[in-house]
């Protein structure tokens, strides 16, 4: 069975459900204080209302009026109180065990020794693919050990994404390989899947300090969201926001280390290194499945 076939005709039935998707969250992001309707968003993209609200409904779990409630700044702001959840650590205690939680994709994973990191990639092979996923194009590379670059593409060759993460290991060899990488893009992106039974394998390649901060990322549940200060007060280093802030963009494996919920001091959508829009789409596609 070709599995990347099967995923993409799972998630993109009409071949660009992405696209359709990330244009109504952009005009609804622009337009906010306006509170379009759907027929205000069909006309714009010259899409029937019904098709859209079946194509946003089968791709998000929830109509594009709940999406704009489940992705706005007020939303992120009410997921940084917790609902009455003050500490950071508790918040990393709650909904943990339901099947839905991301946390039950019941990620192993193991950092490279720093000599290994400071070699930046030598002696290491790299396998990449690119595959259909919920957020676009993804790119994912794996080694031996397991999951170790997860990224996003917007142009069609997908050179520019793939530059991007092949510069921060300069010194490996990279084999293209999406037979080998399918597999990995089949379990991520499949809410199914997540379960203790069939774990998946990341490997962080990073500092010290950049592992540190990512496996913080790990312990946030999905449906919840936490600032850069939270994030260096569970370190020890509560001075250190900006460092956090820096460890959190140069995070190598998007959405299953979820720097998407990490957020700005106020609680602002601050800037994703894929995209504002795929960070807001993330967040709604998890409240959907939350």
């Amino acid at each position: 069975m070709n599995i990347a076939a099967t995923l993409k005709s799972d998630i993109t039935p009409d071949g660009d459900d992405y696209g359709t998707v990330s244009r109504v969250i952009e005009l609804i992001t622009d337009d906010y204080r306006d509170q379009p309707t759907l027929d205000d968003i069909a006309a714009r993209l010259k899409q029937s209302p019904t098709q859209l609200q079946k194509t946003f409904t089968r791709w998000a779990g929830l109509s594009p009026k709940a999406f704009l409630q489940a992705v706005t700044l007020d939303h992120a702001k009410r997921l940084l109180r917790q609902e009455s959840l003050p500490l950071l650590e508790t918040s990393f205690e709650v909904g943990l065990s339901g099947p839905s939680r991301l946390h039950d994709l019941f990620v192993t994973h193991e950092a490279m020794s720093p000599g290994e990191w400071k070699a930046r990639g030598a002696g290491l092979t790299i396998r990449y693919g690119f595959h259909p996923s919920p957020f676009g194009r993804a790119l994912v590379m794996i080694t031996d050990r397991g999951l170790a670059g997860l990224a996003f593409s917007d142009d069609e060759d997908g050179r520019a994404a793939f530059a991007d993460m092949a510069c921060r290991w300069p010194n490996a060899d990279y084999v293209e390989d999406a037979n080998a990488t399918a597999a990995y893009a089949a379990r991520i992106f499949d809410p199914a899947r997540w379960n203790p039974q069939e774990p998946l394998r990341i490997v962080l390649i990073g500092s010290d300090f950049q592992v540190r901060v990512w496996e913080a990322l790990l312990r946030i549940p999905i449906g919840k969201a936490v600032t850069y200060s939270d994030i260096a007060g569970s370190l020890g280093q509560p001075t250190a926001s900006r460092a956090v802030g820096a460890a959190v963009g140069r995070n190598p494996i998007s959405f299953v280390v979820p720097c998407h919920r990490a957020l700005g001091k106020s609680g602002a959508l601050t800037g994703y290194h894929w995209g504002l829009t795929r960070k807001r789409a993330m967040l709604g596609w998890e409240a959907g499945k939350a």
